[in-house]
């Protein structure tokens, strides 16, 4: 790649994160003016001093989907905010493993152990 090109590649980059980091700050901010301080999970609540642990988590994962009303939004702390997005991970995951192991993954949990505790206990039908 030579150097105009190099360059023109960079500017373009710095813009798309300024950009990015622009449209950040505005949710952000208009996030913290609607709802409260409050992480949306555990219940912690933030102050001037730590706010900067409150994030704000995309409901439907699309960081360009800005409702005015905040209804996409849910301010999560870091820890609940990591927690999220490792579940919506692991989901992705397991799906993935159910198609590729099809009927395999199907018939897994084919254990009854409580199948005999109604006999045992006398109850009836």
């Amino acid at each position: 790649m030579n150097n105009d090109k190099k360059a023109r590649t960079d500017r373009l980059i710095a813009e798309a994160v300024r950009a990015r980091q622009a449209r950040e700050r505005d949710y952000r901010e208009r996030a913290l003016k609607i709802h409260p301080w409050i992480c949306g999970r555990c219940g912690r609540e933030f102050s001037r001093e730590n706010l900067r642990q409150l994030t704000v988590h995309h409901r439907d994962h699309d960081h360009d989907n800005n409702p005015p009303d905040g209804s996409n939004w849910e301010l999560l702390c870091i820890y609940c905010h990591e927690n999220e997005h490792a579940r919506e991970l692991d989901a992705d995951a397991a799906k993935k493993a159910f198609a590729e192991d099809g009927a395999k993954t199907q018939n897994r949990a084919t254990s009854q152990p409580f199948a005999l505790l109604r006999g045992l206990l006398n109850l009836p039908k």
